[in-house]
């Protein structure tokens, strides 16, 4: 599929237009980041991988063993000087 655009100035840049039909093809949305590249003189757009959304069961998972590390780490600040290492 081929489609002809103008580039045009917007304010201080430089833009075009992508039809919806190409939007559609890319996977892409309004919003969506795109990769610029130029290859053999064409410009190649791509998608941005969208970025994971976590639950928030998934952020605390592993929290508990965390906590137990922490623990486990916290008694190193009782022990006594073994050599001359400052307090």
């Amino acid at each position: 599929m081929a489609n002809t655009v103008k580039i045009r100035r917007q304010g201080g840049a430089t833009v075009f237009s992508i039809p919806p039909a190409l939007m559609k093809m890319m996977g892409a949305d309004v919003g969506t980041e795109l990769t610029l590249s130029v290859d053999n003189g064409s410009l190649v757009a791509t998608p941005s991988l969208p970025r994971k959304r976590y639950t928030l069961a998934e952020l605390l998972e592993g929290a508990d063993e965390m906590a137990a590390l922490n623990k486990q780490a916290g008694a190193w600040e009782t022990v006594s000087p073994l050599g001359n290492e400052l307090p």
